[in-house]
């Protein structure tokens, strides 16, 4: 068995970075930036009223001081005149700042009667006045790699970019292998229990932006399991779920084998998830994770992810770890690492008591996996401890 950092390191030896694909700005929320983008203009492209009110000279500003309306600026609609000494243009936010003027007196600072303002006697000293290009400037980058957020959409928008340059999303094949299986929906027989593992780390890997397909199951027999590698062809990574272990019934590594997987490497020192296996199958690279639920969907958070992380080129690192105070002593760890269900409470981190691999239902209750090292001695109330956000 090697250590879940060893097998990391392999599994990102067998990934890169995907190529490069331009995709219109609507649809790149989510995406991975590939390389820098430049802003196309400045922002504000003119110097802009932060308020509504009345533009002036900023020389002239006194209490009480008369000045004469004429004219108005709205969004959109530049006055065209200037201000000379003694007149004033009714601004609202937005527009762009007359000639001339160099300062905003909000409109509760002002009395109007007719085209005639008089300033209050303490008009505030903000200027309420955007500079040009206060936002960003033409030829501000953006840099890669990034996920992009909305905040990063609206300010692309605003940078006058239509198309975005993003990494090619992972395109993942998941087959699910066990004559136990029948798809949701389906009526199980008397053996038999329904296929989660692939809809639930579907769900997990487009949550990291790759795209998946659920294969059809692949029974317990040789041929079957070709049937399922022939149709993941064109595939970057295909997973498998369940027959990986060492049982009679548990062909996935013989038939990659025959096909001619190249194996990274066999089992890892971790719980749940020991019976894991990689290696490269042609143009893709390949993971068989455990059948156990529990166990697939650890090892998808602890290894799959970071590899289409590493695919979308935004590092080959493993997941972040958070840290926070046990609620409750733990005994001792043994010699795997352990990846225990969680929840955060106001007391701190709480494991669940119970800790079977096949139990989803406490899965779907935890919030979070904490990570016990190899030998991890016993630990109190208020120690801290690594964790994995789920």
């Amino acid at each position: 068995m090697i250590t879940v950092d060893e097998a990391l390191e392999r599994l990102f030896a067998l990934v890169k970075p995907l190529d490069t694909e331009e995709v219109p700005l609507i649809d790149a929320a989510g995406r991975v930036l590939a390389r820098d983008v430049t802003a196309m203009r400045d922002q504000p492209p003119f110097a802009a009223s932060a308020m509504d009110g009345y533009a002036v000279r900023g020389a002239e500003v006194a209490p009480g001081a008369i000045f004469a309306v004429i004219g108005e600026a709205a969004a959109g609609h530049a006055y065209d005149g200037a201000v000379d000494p003694g007149q004033t243009v009714r601004i609202f936010t937005g527009a762009p700042l007359p000639k001339g003027a160099d300062r905003v007196i909000i409109q509760e600072d002002v009395a109007r009667e007719g085209d005639r303002i008089t300033l209050g006697q303490s008009p505030e000293s903000n200027d309420n006045v955007r500079p040009a290009g206060c936002d960003f400037r033409k030829g501000q980058t953006m840099t890669a790699p990034r996920r992009l957020r909305p905040a990063d959409i609206a300010l692309l928008a605003s940078m006058n970019i239509p198309f975005v340059p993003v990494r090619r999303k992972p395109q993942v094949a998941l087959i699910s292998t066990g004559d136990e299986l029948v798809m949701p929906g389906e009526t199980p027989g008397p053996d038999q229990i329904i296929a989660s593992n692939t809809f639930g780390l579907k769900a997990l890997l487009e949550d990291h932006g790759a795209r998946a397909r659920v294969l059809p199951i692949a029974r317990d027999t040789i041929r079957s399991l070709e049937t399922a590698f022939d149709l993941a062809q064109g595939a970057d990574l295909i997973v498998t779920i369940g027959g990986a272990s060492v049982g009679d019934h548990d062909l996935v590594g013989r038939v990659a084998g025959d096909l001619g997987m190249d194996r990274a490497f066999y089992t890892v020192a971790m719980r749940p998830g020991k019976p894991l296996m990689a290696g490269r199958m042609g143009d893709a690279a390949m993971i068989g994770l455990p059948g156990n639920p529990v166990s697939a969907m650890v090892c998808g958070h602890v290894f799959v992810v970071p590899m289409i992380s590493a695919m979308l080129g935004l590092g080959a690192t493993p997941a972040p770890r958070h840290t926070a105070r046990l609620a409750a002593p733990l005994p001792a760890n043994g010699p795997r690492e352990h990846y225990m269900r969680a929840r955060i409470t106001p007391r701190g981190i709480l494991a669940e008591d119970r800790q079977d691999s096949s139990l989803l239902s406490i899965l779907a209750h935890a919030e979070a996996l904490l990570v016990r090292p190899v030998r991890d001695p016993a630990r109190a109330a208020g120690d801290q401890v690594e964790y994995l956000p789920l």
